[in-house]
Parts: structure tokens; sequence; C-alpha cells
């Protein structure tokens, strides 16, 4: 799927008023929305649909030539994704109620307001947007499709739901919406941001901010820029990060770390596209793509009164969640294999063997700063390493006795019901709870003993034992 560009935005206005057009297409432009096209003939409606990507309508009822209730069944039946805005005098409220009825999106009555018309076209886009994506995700799941794995080669995967979320990326990156990266520390949010920047087709710039420790002030000042004498020490007027980002993508980072004050003024950023250097009194427009992430519970911060639920509501015109590493247990081997290779080349050294037990250490271990902290075991690793197998000291060193957590039932257990007598179906007995732990403990581990005697936190000598008195055992059973 090609990026979607501005061309597909394009926003159609049909009316035989010349003057009609010149106010209309000054309010959209002066509101951030570009790609205006005029067309004072009507009956020329359905064949300039056949040669152009138009994306909203804006009719005129009474024309000329053909009317637009006339047009608009006509449109509907054979451009039924493209939203109608019918434009309309105040006496014809009756004929409005019957073009709602053939399918229009939305009326404005004349004199339009401004405010109200952007905010109709905006939010016919918006649902343009919405069902091409639909329509688009339909399509890359049923055919597992990746049209751009040449974007993602930097995100080292094989996992299903990584590709999944690849797939998402690839439907919602030709949008203008603002779009929430999540997941926890560690798993690569920034990457996926620069890959939604290269698939959106932005000309313009990367820019990445990352927002934790910055008070209302540096937040404003970094962002929007000053005027010159907006404060003490500003001798010159300096562009913020939203301006060198214009045309591109800007990524903030740990958008849930911003007080209520930044809060307010990326709200407006958000909604109204436009923003007020320090010390200016002029409004700037902006048209850069906003990418944010957080690893926080932003639902949980609304409760406790921190985050702003209109924010939030704002944020998430589109939301691609990260899996954590210890959900990618398969990626493990393969980031590991990239790691030690590029880290060895770097430093100059001979790719180093990873022992064949490294891989399953790593498997059972929790990870809690994710791909970040594999990358920075394995650089440790490698810059110790004098030759032969890869020592799994350093490793061992980190990982301890810290552990996986098991894996949360998809039916919880009822406010009155025993867990163990849920898990075995009966209240079991220690024998029974110990042979369980035994086998989960051999599984992770995939048979290691060493790993798996540190999952259960006795011996390995101990654990072999009870191994081969279970063997024993069953051979006596089947004697």
């Amino acid at each position: 799927m090609p990026p979607m560009t501005t061309e597909r935005r394009k926003i159609l206005l049909v009316d035989d008023e010349p003057q009609i057009f010149k106010t209309t297409m000054l309010a959209l432009q002066a509101s951030g929305l570009q790609g205006v096209i005029t067309l004072s003939d009507s009956s020329l409606v359905m064949s300039m649909l056949l040669q152009e990507p138009i994306a909203v309508i804006m009719l005129d009822l009474r024309m000329p030539k053909v009317s637009g209730l006339e047009l608009l069944p006509q449109i509907v039946k054979e451009y039924p994704d493209i939203p109608v805005i019918l434009v309309t005098a105040n006496d014809e409220i009756d004929t409005v109620v019957e073009a709602m009825k053939l399918g229009a999106f939305d009326y404005l009555v004349k004199p339009v307001e401004a405010s109200r018309m952007v905010a109709s076209v905006r939010k016919a886009l918006e649902m343009r947007s919405m069902a091409h994506e639909l329509s688009s995700l339909k399509h890359y799941m049923l055919a597992d499709r990746l049209d751009h794995p040449d974007v993602f080669a930097p995100i080292i995967t094989g996992d299903k739901k990584m590709r999944a979320v690849f797939q998402y990326v690839e439907v919602v990156s030709p949008t203008r919406e603002p779009i929430m990266v999540t997941g926890e520390t560690g798993v690569g949010k920034e990457l996926i941001a620069r890959a939604i920047h290269q698939l959106s087709g932005c000309k313009g710039n990367f820019v990445a901010l990352n927002v934790a420790g910055l008070d209302d002030n540096m937040f404003t000042d970094t962002l929007f820029g000053h005027k010159k004498g907006a404060f003490t020490g500003a001798e010159v007027s300096r562009d913020g990060l939203i301006s060198k980002a214009s045309g591109g993508t800007l990524f903030l980072d740990e958008i849930g770390d911003i007080n209520e004050a930044s809060q307010i003024k990326l709200l407006r950023l958000l909604q109204e596209h436009e923003y007020y250097p320090v010390g200016s009194d002029l409004v700037q427009k902006s048209d850069a793509r906003i990418v944010m992430a957080t690893n926080r519970n932003l639902q949980k911060m609304i409760a406790d009164g921190t985050f702003r639920n209109d924010l939030y509501y704002r944020l998430f015109a589109h939301q691609i969640h990260i899996p954590p590493l210890r959900d990618r247990l398969d990626d493990i081997p393969l980031l590991l294999d990239n790691f030690l290779e590029s880290f060895a080349k770097t430093i100059g050294k001979k790719k180093p063997t990873a022992p064949p037990e490294l891989a399953v250490l790593l498997s059972v271990y929790s990870f809690p700063g994710n791909i970040r902290e594999l990358e920075a075991l394995v650089s440790d690793a490698v810059i110790r390493h004098t030759g032969g197998i890869l020592s799994m000291e350093s490793f061992s060193a980190v990982i301890g006795d810290e552990r996986r957590s098991p894996a949360v039932r998809e039916k919880p257990p009822a406010p009155d019901e025993e867990p163990l007598s849920a898990m075995f179906g009966h209240f079991p007995t220690i024998g029974e709870v110990e042979e369980y732990m035994i086998n989960e403990a051999m599984s992770l581990s995939k048979g290691n003993q060493g790993i798996a005697s540190n999952l259960l936190g006795i011996g390995r000598q101990t654990l072999n034992k009870r191994l081969k008195k279970r063997e024993q055992d069953e051979k006596e059973d089947n004697q």
C-alpha cells in the first residue's frame, strides 16, 4: 500500500458563487486543511471524481444545471466512501432532512460559520480515513500482507504479534491523525515511530523529543520556541522543534510525564494545529504529524486526576501496543545472534559462539528492561569475551534468582474459589504441587536441570535426585 499523500486528502468545493470559494478556501487553509479544489459547474462533478482522488465534498444544495439534491444520490451510489457535506440556505431545512436520509454526511447553513465548517470537514476526513483503515486492515490480515518489509528491517523479530503490529502500522501511517505507541521501557517505541514516519509520505524531518522531566516552561520553549526578549537570556528568537518538524513527524516520548499546563498546550496543538511561541501573541500553524509514546497507564492517571480526559481521547486516535520481550520468547535467539554480531563488529572482535543453554536461561528471565536490557547484557558479555565459547557468567550474575512470572489464567478464579483447587480441580497434596512445579520448571528450561533448579530455588543435585526417584517410581509402576 503506497503512503497516502496530501493528494489523497483533497476537498472538493462545488458552488456557483466565486465569493464562496474564496472565503471557504481561506478558512480551510487557515486551519491547516490543504488540497482544496473548486468547481463552479456542477455538471462536471461526476467526471472530476473519476480523475481526482477526492476525500470530502462540500456541495451547494441549489445550483444551475444540476442541483446538489440531484447529485447527492449519484455520488452516494458510485462513491459511497466519500462524505458529502451539504451547504444550504435557512429556508431549506425540510430538503436537508430528505438529503440526510439519502446519505449526506452533514449540512451547513449559510452564512457558514468558519469554525463549524472546519469541524465538519475534519470530522468527515477522520471518518473517511477510518473507513479506509478498516478496509485496508481487513485485506492485510486476510492476505497476511506486508507491503514494506524493508521499513521494519531495523526491528529484529519473527514474532506473529509483531508482524500484526507492522501490518497495522502500514495501514495507519498515511493518516494525519495522532498515533500513540504504548509499551514498556525498552521495547522499541521510537523504532516504530520512525517506521510510521517513513511510511507516512511526509517529506519533512523526523524530530524526536523525550519530554520526561521537562517542566512547563522547558516543554513550551523546547517545543514551540521563543521570541527575542521573551525572558531573561532570550537574546535572539529561536524556533522550537515543532517548527523543525514542519512537513514531517514530531515524536514525543514519555508523554505521560508532562504536567497539566503542558497538557493543555498539547491539546490545543492536536485540535487546532496551532501554537504560540513563548513571548509571542501571534498564533503559528503546524502541519507536523504527531506521534507519541508512553510506558505509563494513562487511564489510571486520569482516575488519579493527573492526566486530562479530553487529551487522552485526542491522543488515542490510533494506538499501537508493542508486546514486551517476555511475550516474544522466540525473538530472544534472533536478538541474541544479532547483538553478538553487531557488537563484535563494533569493537573489532570475532563473533563469539553462544552456548546453547544461554537462550534457555534468557527465556526464563522477565526482562523488565526488554530489548534494551538484552542489548546491554550482550554488549557487556562481548566486551568481557576473550575467546572460545561465550561465558554465561555475566548473564547469570544479572539474572540471578529472577524468574519470569507465570502466565495469567484466561479465566480468573471466582471470588470464593480457592486458587489451588481451581488449578488442580481439587485441593492438591504437597506431592502433586511438587510434581507440577518440577514439570513446569523443566518445561521452561527446556530440560536444562541447572536452570530448572534455579527456578525452583533448590540445588541441582536435589532436583536430579527427585527426577531419578520419579523415573524409578514410574518403572516400578509399569512392572
